[in-house]
């Protein structure tokens, strides 16, 4: 190791979160460093006391810092404490905690072990083979070792990934690598392994399938031991991971058929993220399938998943209403059905799948609209251009849909005009995408399981530093882009705190365009801008903006947004189903904690038995699996195998699930 730098002023902004080499103490790393040496070493030595439950020996092989980001705790800036130090993270996702947790800095680590480890019985610490430590490099300025691990507990079988960084040892001037980040998840449960494979069902069917399967659905003479609400990717990829646990499970969806919340979007509607991400769990699309899915591709594929993996959907069926018996803790579920007959339902679960954003769209109410001649639509009503040629068009709003819309005018030779209301944040696809999510979902990343578990390694708290350099990169090669968009006079922001796209979306869930080619379409001027002040009134004609300014209109399409769960929706949702009080006992949904975790998501949302899932194809196919372990310990007396019993008394005797950390 070259000698230590000199010593430099602590970064600041998101960035100070960062183990630079400069804060580390060395101003670069050797050429012959060995990581697979180093990772052995380390992992030698840490798994005794990880299993031996020794919380201070454990907390030798990480960081000591009492570094606390406050990066979270509100939408302003906040100093952190200890600046000075190096930030030290444990991630838990249900391993140990039974939550999904977030600890930083020694002190709430210690805290966290010290309660949970010895319950957790950890046994069978083992480096992962297949998955041999490597030296990473995100910046000529950040190094770490990254190593995989297995693990058991009492009733799991657990995963983890460490990153190790060099700490300066003052005394010897040489590095004692330590933990910058540890992450534990819970992988399945012993004596409950998932259905697939070896373990399928391995017996010939002669005639039987159909009416087995119409029996199953129809449950005429049974109650499904969950239930869940919506079903879009959230509710189908959760069923899907409960049926191969072998638990009851049926959804419950508004629509005609599956898919249908795609495929009543507007024509031109298409993902931006690539097929690599958007795998569903048991069924990834086909190496055909195109890299950026149509919204209406999209929707036949969830027909088909739900088909293929036989999940038991109730299609045009609503549920009416849900209250739970105080003492057995059982819900009593109502459900019409497309021809009106109702059945009520006794399950032990209901998860809440209905989407990040309600679908009840949002219309400013603005002076004047009754007098308007011309016809208004939301974008959740508005199919496609082709149907107002030779017609004045407004648009209001600057996000995906707002951009989306005023493209396919332009392409169909539509006089068009978008109103920006306020600043937007602006990331090619071209340049954004590769650097977002290339290097882990692409044709040469690992399987989509391990990448996914990559992603959640490193909690927020830090991948924020991350975020502020990564977008600084994609700022300065969507330079021209940017360049010519405010020579246009559109608005661009920089997104939550400076750190981009990522984070505008995990707190606001709006406000962001990932461009296609809308872009270049206004700074043409092929797209009309009007930003210069915000709207008066409706006229007979038109809009006029508080300048006196107007713009007149044949059809004004209003961009601008559904009812979601930052704005109240969801919790409307659960007191219509639900009642006041449990509606009332729900936390925030979506958003951020304190500790970078989003709240109100994939767990219990104020009353037993009552979950809530929620988020894009990746969150749907790793946080289903979550899901799904949560509840099967609490299900083993509804499995149909002897080893149910020795697991749950062996569980209970060791107080281990549901003893859920609270601190």
């Amino acid at each position: 190791m070259p000698p230590p730098a000199a010593p430099v002023d602590p970064a600041v902004g998101p960035e100070v979160v960062l183990p630079t080499l400069s804060k580390l103490g060395f101003s670069n790393l050797p050429d012959d460093i060995n990581p697979e040496q180093i990772a052995t070493s380390w992992f030698s030595s840490f798994s005794k006391a990880f299993e031996a439950a020794d919380v201070d020996e454990v907390l030798s092989h990480l960081i000591t810092s009492s570094f606390a980001f406050n990066f979270f705790l509100s939408s302003e800036h906040v100093d952190p404490a200890f600046p000075e130090d190096i930030p030290v993270y444990w991630r838990d996702i249900i391993a140990l905690s039974w939550d999904i947790r977030t600890f930083e800095g020694t002190d709430k680590i210690k805290k966290f072990l010290s309660s949970q480890l010895k319950l957790a019985g950890v046994s069978k610490v083992a480096l992962q083979s297949d998955m041999p430590p490597s030296l990473q490099r995100p910046f000529p300025d950040l190094a770490w070792i990254q190593l995989f691990f297995t693990f058991e507990t009492t009733v799991g079988l657990c995963s983890g990934i460490v990153k190790l960084v060099p700490v300066l040892n003052k005394e010897s001037q040489a590095p004692d690598w330590k933990a910058f980040t540890v992450f534990t998840n819970l992988e399945g449960l012993k004596g409950f392994p998932e259905k697939i494979g070896p373990l399928r069902n391995q017996e010939p069917n002669h005639g039987k399938w159909e009416s087995a399967r119409q029996k199953e659905v129809a449950f005429e003479d049974r109650n499904p031991t969950v239930l869940i609400i919506g079903g879009g990717q959230n509710g189908l990829t959760t069923a899907a991971r409960l049926k191969a646990l072998d638990i009851s499970t049926l959804v419950i969806e508004k629509n005609k058929r599956i898919g249908d919340n795609w495929r009543g979007r507007y024509e031109p509607l298409c993902l931006h993220t690539t097929s690599h991400y958007c795998h569903l769990p048991y069924l990834p699309f086909p190496p055909t399938w195109p890299l950026y899915t149509p919204a209406l591709k999209l929707a036949n594929w969830l027909e088909h998943y739900a088909e293929a993996l036989e999940l038991n959907v109730w299609t045009s069926s609503t549920v009416t209403n849900a209250t739970q018996d105080p003492e057995t803790k059982t819900w009593s579920v109502t459900v019409v059905k497309a021809d009106g007959s109702q059945r009520i339902f006794q399950v032990k679960h209901v998860i809440l799948a209905v989407g990040l954003i309600g679908g009840q769209p949002i219309i400013p109410k603005i002076p004047g609209m009754d007098i308007f001649k011309g016809q208004t639509l939301h974008s959740l009503e508005w199919r496609k251009a082709s149907e107002n040629r030779g017609n004045k068009v407004v648009v209001i709003g600057s996000g995906v849909s707002a951009h989306d819309i005023c493209t396919d005018y332009v392409h169909n030779g539509v006089d068009v005009t978008m109103v920006q209301r306020s600043s937007t944040y602006v990331m090619s696809v071209k340049n954004g995408i590769p650097i977002l999510i290339g290097a882990l979902w692409s044709e040469d990343g690992p399987p989509a399981d391990v990448a996914d578990r990559l992603s959640l390694s490193t909690p927020l708290l830090a991948m924020a530093g991350i975020f502020h350099r990564i977008f600084k990169v994609i700022g300065e090669l969507d330079r021209e882009l940017l360049d010519g968009l405010h020579k246009a006079g559109f608005r661009t922001t920089t997104g939550y705190k400076d750190c981009g796209l990522l984070l505008e979306t995990f707190t606001k869930a709006g406000g962001y365009y990932m461009d296609v080619g809308g872009s270049q379409l206004i700074i043409d001027g092929k797209i009309k801008l009007k930003n210069d002040s915000q709207i008066k009134e409706f006229t007979e004609t038109g809009i006029k903006f508080e300048n006196g300014s107007e713009l007149e209109a044949d059809l004004v399409v209003f961009c601008t947004g559904q009812a979601d769960f930052l704005m109240g929706g969801m919790r409307d949702i659960m007191r219509k189903l639900f009642g006041d009080e449990v509606a009332n006992r729900a936390p925030d949904m979506w958003g951020l904690t304190e500790e970078g975790e989003f709240r109100g998501c994939f767990r219990e949302v104020g009353s037993e038995g009552l979950y809530n899932m929620m988020g894009d194809f990746m969150t749907a196919r790793f946080f289903s699996k979550t899901m799904a372990l949560r509840k099967q310990p609490f299900l083993a007396h509804d499995m149909d195998f002897n080893v149910r019993f020795t697991t749950e008394i062996k569980a209970k005797e060791e107080g281990i699930i549901g003893q859920k950390y609270k601190d």
